[in-house]
Order: C-alpha cells, then sequence, then structure tokens
C-alpha cells in the first residue's frame, strides 16, 4: 500500500535482488528510505527481489515491510540474476506502475545517493542513466588487478562485438531505466538468466535507441558475505557474447551483402582489364580495388549504416572511408603480390585471398570509425 501523500507522485521502484544477504539487506533498504526523504519529485517504492534465501533474507525484509509502507517482495526459485529482474521489472510495472526501475545490488558497494543523480537525469530527458566504474570520477578502491582486469576485458568484448562502444560500463548493475524504453525491449527473448543478464539488457535498451548517459560512481566493498559470480555465470557470459552479436547483426549482415558486391565489382574489373584490355596484373589490381572501394562506400553509406551518418558530412565519411579501406586495399594488394610472385599461387586464388585478409580489417575500421554511432 502507497502513502496517501505519495499518490501523486509518480513511482520510482527501486530493484533489489538478493540471495543470502540477511547480513546487508536492512542496512541497504534503511539508506534508500533516508535517500527517499530528500526526493520530491518521485515517490520511490523498495521491491526486494529474493530467490527464496536460506538465511532469514526474507524474514528480515517482511519485518522492515511491517514499518514502512513503501517496502515490497516477492519470491521465487533461484534460476539467476537475470531470471531475478526480469521478475522484478513485471511486477514493478503490472503492480506497482512504475515511471522508472533502478537496478541496484543489496550488498552495498552502491551508494543510494546516487539515485538522486538518477532522478535528475530521468527528469531532464535520459531514459537510460549508468552508475559507471569506468568512466573520468569513478572509483573502484577494492578492485583487484585481476577483477579490474577481467571486468575490463568483459566490457571490450561486449562493447566492441555488441555494438554499444559509446557505453563505458556495460557490467554495471546500478542503473536507472525509463519504463517506457524497457517497454520497447523484448525481455522475453534475452536469454540470459545469470550476470550476463546486465550486458545483454544494456545492448537491448541501445538497440532501442536509449538517451543514455554514464555519471561516475564510487565502487565499495562488499560489507558481508562473498560474491555470487559462479564459473557458470562466467561461461554464460562468454556464450552470450555470441549471442549478442548475433542479435546485433543487422549492420553485419548488410555489410556482407555489401563485401560481396564489392568482391564482384573487384573482380570482375580486374578481369576485363587483364583478359580484355591487357593490363598487367600489378597494375590492374590497384586499379579494380579503388573501383570497388568507391561503389562499396556508396552502398555502406545508402543503406548498411545509413542510421550512423546524421552528424557528418559526406566527403568526411568519404575520406574516413578510403584511408580505411585504402590500408585494407594495401594489405589485399601486399597480400597478392606475394602470393602471385613468392608462392607462385594462380592469380584468382591469389586475388580472392588477397580480399578476405583485407575485409577483416575494412570491416572492423569503417565500423568502429568511419560508421561510428555517437558518443554519449
Amino acid at each position: 500500500m502507497i502513502n496517501q501523500n505519495d499518490n501523486n507522485l509518480p513511482i520510482a521502484c527501486i530493484v533489489i535482488p538478493t540471495y543470502n544477504e540477511k547480513e546487508n539487506i536492512e542496512k541497504t533498504i534503511l539508506k534508500v528510505l533516508e535517500v527517499k526523504k530528500t526526493i520530491q519529485s518521485f515517490n520511490l517504492v523498495i521491491l526486494v527481489v529474493d530467490d527464496n534465501s536460506q538465511d532469514g533474507t526474507s524474514e528480515t525484509v517482511n519485518q522492515l515491510m511491517m514499518r514502512h509502507h513503501d517496502i515490497h517482495m516477492i519470491n521465487g526459485e533461484k534460476i539467476g540474476l537475470g531470471d531475478a529482474y526480469k521478475r522484478g521489472f513485471s511486477y514493478a510495472q503490472k503492480e506497482l506502475n512504475s515511471r522508472l526501475i533502478v537496478q541496484m545490488d543489496a550488498d552495498g558497494q552502491h551508494d543510494p545517493n546516487v539515485i538522486k543523480i538518477f532522478i535528475e537525469l530521468a527528469i531532464n530527458g535520459k531514459e537510460l542513466i549508468i552508475g559507471s566504474r569506468f568512466i573520468t570520477g569513478s572509483s573502484t578502491p577494492d578492485f583487484s588487478s585481476w577483477r579490474r582486469l577481467i571486468s575490463l576485458v568483459g566490457n571490450f568484448l561486449v562493447r566492441y562485438l555488441g555494438g554499444v562502444y559509446m557505453i563505458k560500463d556495460c557490467t554495471s548493475g546500478f542503473r536507472c531505466i525509463d519504463v517506457n524504453l524497457l517497454k520497447q525491449c523484448k525481455l522475453d527473448r534475452l536469454s540470459s538468466k545469470g550476470y550476463s543478464f546486465q550486458t545483454t539488457l544494456i545492448c537491448e535498451l541501445m538497440r532501442n535507441d536509449a538517451r543514455a548517459i554514464e555519471i561516475p560512481i564510487i565502487f565499495n566493498k562488499r560489507e558481508y558475505g562473498q560474491s555470487k559470480l559462479s564459473f557458470y555465470d562466467q561461461i554464460e557470459f562468454l556464450i552470450n557474447i555470441a549471442r549478442i552479436r548475433f542479435r546485433n547483426s543487422e549492420d553485419f549482415i548488410r555489410y556482407c551483402i555489401v563485401g560481396i558486391l564489392g568482391v564482384c565489382v573487384n573482380f570482375m574489373t580486374y578481369f576485363t582489364l587483364t583478359r580484355f584490355t591487357g593490363w598487367a596484373p600489378e597494375l590492374a589490381s590497384p586499379v579494380a580495388i579503388e573501383i570497388s572501394i568507391i561503389s562499396n562506400f556508396i552502398c555502406h553509406n545508402f543503406w548498411t549504416f545509413i542510421k550512423r551518418r546524421k552528424q557528418e558530412i559526406f566527403i568526411n565519411r568519404f575520406f574516413k572511408f578510403h584511408i580505411v579501406a585504402g590500408i585494407a586495399g594495401i594489405i589485399n594488394y601486399a597480400f597478392f603480390i606475394t602470393l602471385i610472385n613468392a608462392l607462385i599461387i594462380n592469380d584468382l586464388i591469389s586475388l580472392f585471398l588477397g580480399i578476405a585478409i583485407g575485409t577483416v580489417f575494412n570491416y572492423a575500421g569503417n565500423s568502429l570509425w568511419t560508421f561510428r554511432k555517437p558518443s554519449l
């Protein structure tokens, strides 16, 4: 039941998943309730999603619920963090009619005072606010070198394979999400059940053009207990990277189609020049490469990356594309010359092998530079 004084305020639901967090949950909830007193624009409501903890977590929350009207709890089987969040999101929307959802850990590592900043930014039009550990002003004072390395490598994989390289901290568990944005996402299709749900969700939110921002946070030391991150979670994370890449593969598929067209242009130009006009292979190959570069740019600009080309003029994109494609072309050409002269391989076979090597560099460079998505 919501306090009568809060009836006219939109609801921001703080979703806190728990499993054996008896030593931490009461302190975390009480800190959030203190922050609630300082916020006038939203009614903060706490939702604990407990996975049938064996240590008395639910009992502790029930005692708090008897004293505070703005605490709710749902229970369920322990399937994983992702499953808990899906249940929490659903309850927050359907039962509490929340306007905002804040994801937050129960273990004391997230400072509840940051929620005030989340709310202010949401009021100013941001749909996704991320408490980031890896931007200027942030800090992870209790991270070991190994933990920091693992986090940075994991974020790197998600950012560049998931197409969300504008986000610095894709694995953060401290976020504020506009429910209208969340409704555009098909959470039932997100197969992740464990910790990798966080990365899957961030990719899905950004795929739906979230107006996002990262703010620096201090990631504190867990107060009691041990991390719940298991070996299975780490394996699921790696498997999920492939899923994310596939799910965000529209640009990649288009790029491949244009790439095949470019190969055809390259091959037909080379074949025509060498077989019908008598050009030497060493001269025909760079001409064919240049013509395919121009045709590929036109296709990528007006089809493959059409959603990314709003903020930069055509000629600048062309020069960037030409630089990347030119370097790829040099790699292509050097490989081609080596094969036909040093290894005495058939020129047509060598041409295709050179194209394949050049294409790998070409896609990476153009996706991440020429047609790069705008930074936050």
